[in-house]
Order: C-alpha cells, then structure tokens, then sequence
C-alpha cells in the first residue's frame, strides 16, 4: 500500500489556518517573485500552478495565489502523527518522502479480518478525525512498491486504486511511457528503438526484448516489476537521520566550512535525542565546485547524542580532505543507532555532567525555538542554514529531512 499526502505542504497550511481553505494557496521556498513553488494546492492546481515554478509564474496564472514561506516543524509534525497511525495497522513501513510511505501487509492477520480496500478507507477515515480533515490522502494498492505508487498517482486528490491482475492491461493502456515512474526521456528513447511506444508494448515485452533496451539487468528489472513481482529493495525502518546544505557562496574556508556542519550536527543531534537515539556512526559528502566530490563515514567506538560528540566526529572527516577546494554542498547522517538515549547510567562524572547539560539545552529550545542555545562557534556565521524540507527521498521521517 503506497500512501501519498495530496498537495502536502499546501493542504497542511491550510489546515492549520482555516481562512486559506478552498483559496489557491503555494508554499515557495522565498515568497519573493524569484522564489521557488514547493508545493500547491489542489485549487492553485486547477490555474496550472506547479511545483518548480517560480513566483512571478504562479501569479501571472492566478493573480490572487497566496505565497506562503514553508513551515518545516508543520509537516514534520504531520509526518510524525500520520506514521505513527499507519503504523498500527503493518510494523512493515517505509517512509519514502514527507509525504509518501510505503507498507507491506504480506502475511499480516490483519488480512485475515479486513481487505486492503477496507483498510484504506479506514486510513482515510482516521485522518480525517485523527490529523485533521482538510489533509487527504491518495492511496494506492498492488503486489509491489512500484504498482502501488503508479495506483497512488491514478486519482488524486483522495484517490483509492488498487491494480490487480483483472485491469493492469486497462491501466496501462490510458498511459503514456512518461506517466511511468522512472521513465524519463533516455529510457523512453531505449523502449522506442525496440519498437515499444506505450505501456501496453512495454508490459507485453518479453525479457529478450528489454535486454536489447536496457543492455544491463535493469531489463530484469522492469519485467519483474511491471508484472507485480516484489523485486525491488525497500528498506523498513529507520536507517539514518541527516541534513544537508547547499552554499549559496562556494567555500574553502576551514572555519566557515566546520560553522556550517555544527550547525548541521545540532539539529541530528535534536532529531536522535527526541527520537531516544544514539548513533554509532556519522558520514559525510562534499559537493566541489568543479563537480566532483568526497563522501566518508566512520564509526565510534562509543554511541553519541550529543552536538559535541556529533561535531568533533564530523570534523576528523572534515581534516581528511586534502588539498580541499571550494565546496559547494554539505551533507551529514548519522547511522547505527540504538535505543534508549539515557537509559544506560554513565558512571563517570563529566558523563553524568554532559548528559545533564545536553537535557537543559533541549528543555530551553524546546520552549523558546530551535538553536535559542548553541554552540558559540555558529554566531556570526556569514552562510545562513535554513531549515528547509525538500520532496523526494529522505534520511529519516521521524522527523525525515
């Protein structure tokens, strides 16, 4: 079953202030005309507003589109409630963005007492009472992740389909090649100089076929894959918590460069903390401005939650980059966690001492704001980190970035 929130970060605010209810509404990442649509609702769709459109776009097709700054704490909030009820119904979820998570029900009881349709309508029954009745969901139903998405996209908003063996060929038939998930303009043109132009072909295609395509085991792939077959990995469970940052000004400067992680590692650090986290492992990738780039990871010998551990980890990596050049993207996760953050006493008396500073610097920004308290590296940085979530793929939704 693949769950997708319609028009996530749109219909949230709406949600959250009743008076933009029914009125074209865009989340952008900066409210000026140059600003960047994130996300639009079900109304500002119906002008053609997309996300990816800049500001002055969406207005020239709807003069009265209220713009909206993003609201991260909103939808990380939403996320978190909107997990913790699918996880009632299958221990089996994947979060695969903020607004999409994927669960598997296969030998379940659960399917013993309900059918998938039934279970559906009930998700959406319950977030109508339980999260909040302008958010809705498209829920999609199949053998596999990737059917099941293609089900979710069928009919929003509030979609419910579930393909089967009866109408995949019915499905199929009303698409186009590009309608399908991952199948961009170079695969489109690979299908085509092997005579397969719709869906249909590509579904009646034998392996042979695809292997003249793809030339790789992708062929293998994609014919498990659009005949229901559980082929692709899915991860259940949680795996990693990071950020990233893009340098709106290119650096090689050591200070600024390790201003920027510390400011990355105290918001890992919050997430584990809230989450009842340690990590034994902390990674990090550097994006040049010549395109290339640098990615490590290592592991502890102890489990961390604090900034400062999460800091001086994160720049022994940092030191190993030479010669470094201008770095234009950061990006940190921690990983190999374990539950029971405080849990496990710590004997010596400085652990005892950081465990009780760490929980007062929690409690303080817990009622007056992220980074009310923090390191004293991070004032005056000249690059601002600003808490932003993107759509696609993420680290981590319990939170996830």
């Amino acid at each position: 079953m693949h769950v997708d929130i319609n028009s996530c970060f749109a219909a949230i605010e709406q949600q959250a202030n009743p008076f933009l209810r029914g009125k074209p509404v865009a989340v952008a990442a900066y409210t000026t005309n140059s600003g960047c649509i994130l996300a639009a609702s079900i109304e500002a769709k119906r002008f053609g507003i997309k996300t990816g459109m800049r500001v002055f776009e969406g207005k020239q097709l709807c003069p009265y589109l209220y713009i909206l700054p993003g609201d991260p704490s909103k939808y990380r909030f939403i996320n978190q409630k909107l997990t913790k009820l699918l996880e009632t119904y299958s221990p089996n979820l994947s979060i695969r963005s903020i607004d999409e998570m994927v669960l598997n029900f296969q030998n379940l009881p659960i399917l013993k007492q309900k059918t998938m349709q039934e279970i559906a309508l009930e998700i959406k029954s319950r977030m109508r009472e339980e999260i909040g009745e302008w958010i809705t969901v498209s829920i999609g139903i199949s053998t596999n992740p990737y059917l099941a998405k293609l089900a979710a996209g069928l009919k929003k908003p509030d979609g419910l389909v579930e393909i089967d063996q009866q109408n995949i060929l019915s499905i199929l038939s009303a698409l186009k090649l590009t309608d399908l998930h991952y199948i961009k303009e170079n695969n489109q043109l690979r299908l085509n100089r092997v005579d397969i132009f719709t869906p249909l072909d590509f579904y009646n295609a034998s392996y042979q076929k695809l292997k003249l395509a793809f030339a790789s085991i992708n062929a293998y792939y994609w014919y498990a894959r659009l005949h229901g077959f559980l082929i692709d990995e899915i991860e259940w469970g949680r795996k990693s918590i990071g950020h990233s940052f893009s340098l709106p000004r290119p650096t090689n400067n050591l200070f600024e460069l390790k201003q920027i992680l510390c400011r990355l590692v105290e918001k890992i650090g919050r997430r584990l903390r809230k989450n009842n986290l340690t990590a034994s492992g902390i990674f990090l990738s550097c994006g040049f401005v010549d395109g290339s780039g640098w990615h490590k990871s290592k592991t502890q010998e102890h489990a961390m939650f604090t900034t400062q551990e999460l800091f001086t980890a994160i720049c022994e990596l940092l030191e190993m980059v030479k010669p470094l050049p201008p770095v234009r993207h950061l990006a940190v996760s921690s990983f190999g966690f374990t539950q029971g953050l405080y849990q496990q006493l710590d004997f010596l008396a400085a652990g005892q001492k950081n465990q009780a500073l760490t929980q007062a610097m929690d409690r303080l920004n817990d009622r007056w704001g992220e980074f009310t308290v923090a390191s004293a590296l991070t004032l005056n940085m000249n690059q601002k980190v600003v808490d932003r979530i993107a759509f696609g793929k993420v680290h981590d939704m319990q939170q996830v970035v």
